[in-house]
């Protein structure tokens, strides 16, 4: 409306999608999903995004709460990053097609952007 534009840095999604139309999720440098906020909220594709968004605080009391998408595994250098997928030796659905080079940012549905080998 006022013709702005923030670039805010935060690991904690919650707090994002308050104040923000679009949304960038960025791993080890690169962007891995990016979509309007809404549509990220309701449909995160990378396995990263799902963890972030699981890794929010739920205020739920007395109630089975959703399960949390741990990171687990061995955090690639950024100093000398392989031609393959950043986040594939900590993510849970790691296929052969993802150690065959970074895989770039698609449009997997209208402005929804993703950066993975195996959607």
């Amino acid at each position: 409306d006022m013709g702005l534009t923030y670039i805010f840095i935060t690991h904690d999604l919650s707090v994002v999608k308050y104040f923000s139309d679009d949304i960038a999720v960025m791993y080890l440098g690169q962007m891995v999903e990016k979509a309007p906020s809404d549509l990220l909220f309701k449909n995160p594709i990378h396995p990263y995004t799902k963890a972030l968004l699981s890794a929010i605080p739920l205020p739920v009391v007395d109630k089975d709460k959703p399960k949390r998408q741990l990171i687990k595994g061995e955090i690639t250098s950024p100093v000398n990053l392989p031609d393959e997928c950043r986040f594939g030796k900590r993510c849970d659905y790691v296929q052969e097609c993802c150690k065959k080079g970074n895989p770039q940012l698609r449009e997997i549905e209208p402005n929804h952007f993703v950066a993975c080998s195996c959607v």
